[in-house]
């Protein structure tokens, strides 16, 4: 059977689409709850209209127990269906929570400059979707058809009730409708700018130091009271807006239980209607018009879930599930670049422009160039974290695309010039924070020269170091990231900047790492200023506005660029190196 192409269009309406039987089961639980709750209309008519007119104690206790089980089924019915929608909405998460997680890493993969609070978005999405499943929203969905049910129950009792009733049901449906179209854009311009007044804060308080030792802080509570004042406007707006729908959805219904019963009790006079059947058709009128209340009162965490379904859909539509990679053997760390171009997201201009160049295994490679001349850019590209928008980067001959992501993280080192540590131990950092291989974690770090210096730490290797590397100083974080670029020996190493941070003792350990590294056959890319380092390089490459300006052996690079005949600003370059 071939179904709706609705359910066809996106991953996540086919997530939606593979618990069809569950929502059709809790439909039928709602049909069941809704036939059942028809027991109280007819319990007060044959009240009102039997007992107290045969004053029968025997028909009155022989209705009471027959409504007070229907009673124990509705209790049932509704338990049931609640229990139907909290295991889905679990099973709803679990299914798509490593693909919000892998598409969400992805999509931020090249987007560094987004807020933090965007960082956490599409989680924050799928949460909200499943704790929808299980609101009250949902129900009045599933409740929603039996309204015209209740009406033609309330025209069977007498025609003029249940026009009243059908005005008031319409009048209600229209205040709905106009609600729905008047907040869905404040709505979205509210969470919008709250999540931007809060990203930026919190990005701000990343570099606390600085804000507190220069006197920064009054004029960032000044730049954050004009956002969030801003913010607290749209807010008020539109939750105004919100109030006065909902304002005038309580007047309709106050309205509609007095009018009912006074029209209830005007036929009652007239006798066209018993006492009972006023009663009943008050009661009856109050049950169609609660979906359609309640609707009006979930309305604006219907259309924040829509949103958040909306924004995942867009996600995993623009990020798939990646096809399986075949394995591959492990690299040695040939590279190769033919014609690149690359950039950053957001910016249209290329960074690196028509690079191209081969290196072979076991090769120590020098990067120099002026700051913004690409080479951060290239190290990303060579790693595979930023794509080339044209042009090819081989690994062994392979476009590093085609690679197991997982299967060759452990053969790529990377140390970015921005060193990230992580929340945990400095042994479960050096491991990547995988399984910890204490004779591989001692290697690395004996490598990067940090041996030592661990071992002075309260407790060695296990010693926590707190948020992003919070306890370490500078020198520190940028050992440990060395000792995790090389854990685990990998075959191509690429360092961008790996000594600015590091005092004479650093930087030998570091020339003495590149240089067993080079011993082992291992590939090094090293983006350097310091004549140090350079040092340990057999080819030297020196890019400028994004071209490769120079590119060959050190030596024979080194000297071109001390001729008198190449620019100044080339020279000015090398002696800055």
């Amino acid at each position: 059977m071939k179904k709706p192409s609705f359910f066809n269009r996106s991953e996540m309406a086919r997530a939606l689409w593979g618990f069809r039987k569950e929502f059709l089961l809790v439909g039928a639980l709602s049909f069941l709850a809704n036939l059942l709750m028809l027991g109280p209309t007819l319990y007060m008519l044959q009240i009102f209209d039997r007992v107290l007119s045969s004053q029968s104690e025997l028909t009155l206790l022989a209705v009471s127990l027959i409504t007070l089980l229907l009673f124990v089924a509705l209790a049932l019915s509704e338990w049931l269906r609640s229990r139907l929608l909290v295991r889905a909405s679990l099973r709803f998460d679990r299914q798509l929570s490593t693909r919000v997680f892998n598409g969400s890493f992805r999509a931020y993969l090249g987007q560094f400059g987004q807020s933090a609070s965007n960082k956490s978005r599409p989680f924050s999405d799928l949460n909200q979707i499943r704790q929808f499943l299980t609101g009250p929203g949902v129900f009045a969905l599933f409740d929603a058809p039996w309204t015209p049910i209740y009406i033609a129950v309330i025209f069977f009792l007498h025609p003029w009730l249940g026009i009243l009733a059908l005005g008031f049901a319409l009048v209600q449906a229209a205040l709905a409708w106009f609600g729905q179209r008047q907040t869905v854009a404040p709505a979205e311009e509210v969470l919008k700018a709250s999540g931007e007044t809060m990203g930026d804060l919190q990005g701000k308080l990343r570099n606390i130091e600085v804000l507190e030792s220069m006197g920064m802080i009054a004029n960032l509570q000044k730049r954050w009271n004009r956002q969030h004042a801003a913010c607290m406007d749209k807010g008020a707006m539109a939750q105004g807006f919100i109030n006065r729908v909902a304002g005038w959805s309580k007047f309709i219904r106050y309205s509609q239980q007095s009018l009912a019963l006074g029209a209830g009790a005007l036929l009652v006079i007239d006798g066209q209607l018993t006492p009972g059947a006023m009663i009943a058709a008050n009661v009856l009128m109050s049950r169609a018009l609660a979906p359609i209340d309640q609707l009006v009162g979930t309305w604006r965490g219907f259309v924040s879930c829509r949103s958040a379904f909306q924004r995942l859909e867009r996600l995993l539509d623009e990020y798939p599930q990646q096809e399986h990679v075949p394995s591959r053997a492990a690299p040695t760390g040939a590279i190769s670049l033919q014609g690149v171009f690359a950039g950053a997201a957001g910016r249209p201009a290329p960074i690196l422009k028509n690079i191209s160049f081969a290196v072979s295994a076991g090769t120590v490679v020098a990067v120099l160039g002026p700051s913004g001349s690409g080479k951060s850019t290239l190290a990303k590209v060579m790693v595979g974290i930023w794509g080339a928008s044209s042009g090819a980067v081989l690994l062994d001959g392979d476009p590093i695309s085609d690679w197991n992501r997982l299967e060759l993280g452990p053969h790529i080192g990377y140390l970015p010039q921005d060193v990230e540590l992580f929340g945990g131990t400095i042994a479960e950092n050096i491991a990547r924070l995988g399984e910890v291989d204490s004779r591989k974690v001692l290697e690395a770090a004996s490598s990067a020269g940090m041996h030592e210096t661990i071992l002075r730490f309260p407790k060695g290797y296990d010693t926590p170091i707190g948020d992003a590397g919070s306890l370490l100083s500078g020198g520190q974080k940028q050992r440990i990231g060395l000792a995790r670029a090389i854990y685990g020996d990998p075959s191509l190493i690429v360092l961008d900047e790996p000594n600015a941070n590091l005092d004479d003792a650093g930087e030998a350990a570091l020339v003495i790492a590149i240089r067993q590294l080079k011993a082992k056959g291992k590939t090094v890319f090293l983006v350097t200023h310091r004549q140090g380092a350079i040092s340990v390089a057999d080819r030297l490459m020196v890019l400028r506005d994004g071209v490769l300006a120079a590119d060959g052996p050190r030596d024979a690079v080194l000297a071109s660029l001390r001729r008198p005949q190449p620019a100044v600003r080339t020279v000015a370059l090398v002696q800055s190196a």
